[in-house]
């Protein structure tokens, strides 16, 4: 199995107690996904985005990316699912632990870097595999107060560099 496959299996549960962040609301539970994904389902993570991206490792139901500009601290989350395009492709459980997703992803950027501004989109217009970007804004940067897509050249990580913010962002995260 390529390393960007992931066998769809079950929910265990998202328990609020356990976000980091502002998280008021409910606790969501799901017992298992079979009811929205036939068995051995496998999710495929489209190769313009495995080729800009570094892995840092999955959510309940998002693998989450580190998107390879060091202009920019920019996260990617991708449901792992196959043939999403669009938010209301995914059940209204899913959107919601999405949603939970992306706030804990958020914190987790704002807090590692101290962002003036956080940026959240799902656009899919040169990749339709649905993603989300979350990437941390400052006053100045390259792009302020633009967005962040075509400005400019990418400017890849250096590999330490990479490993201590990847390793930074896992920690927020749970991951390690």
């Amino acid at each position: 199995m390529a390393p960007w496959t992931h066998s769809v299996g079950v929910i265990v549960g998202v328990d609020s107690r356990k976000f980091k962040g502002n998280f008021a609301g409910p606790a969501i539970f799901a017992r298992s996904v079979a009811a929205y994904y036939p068995a051995r389902m496998q999710f495929f993570l489209d190769s313009r985005l495995a080729a800009d991206t570094l892995f840092l490792g999955d959510m309940l139901q998002s693998r989450v990316l580190l998107m390879n500009d060091a202009r920019f601290p920019w996260l990617i989350l991708v449901p792992r699912r196959p043939n999403l395009r669009e938010l209301l492709d995914l059940a209204a459980t899913e959107r919601a632990i999405l949603m939970e997703e992306i706030a804990q992803t958020s914190a987790a950027l704002r807090d590692a870097t101290q962002a003036d501004k956080l940026n959240v989109a799902a656009l899919g217009n040169m990749v339709p595999q649905l993603h989300i970007h979350v990437i941390a804004r400052f006053a100045g940067d390259p792009a302020w107060p633009g967005p962040v897509w075509g400005r400019g050249q990418a400017a890849p990580y250096e590999a330490e560099a990479a490993r201590r913010f990847g390793a930074e962002i896992s920690r927020r995260l749970g991951f390690v």
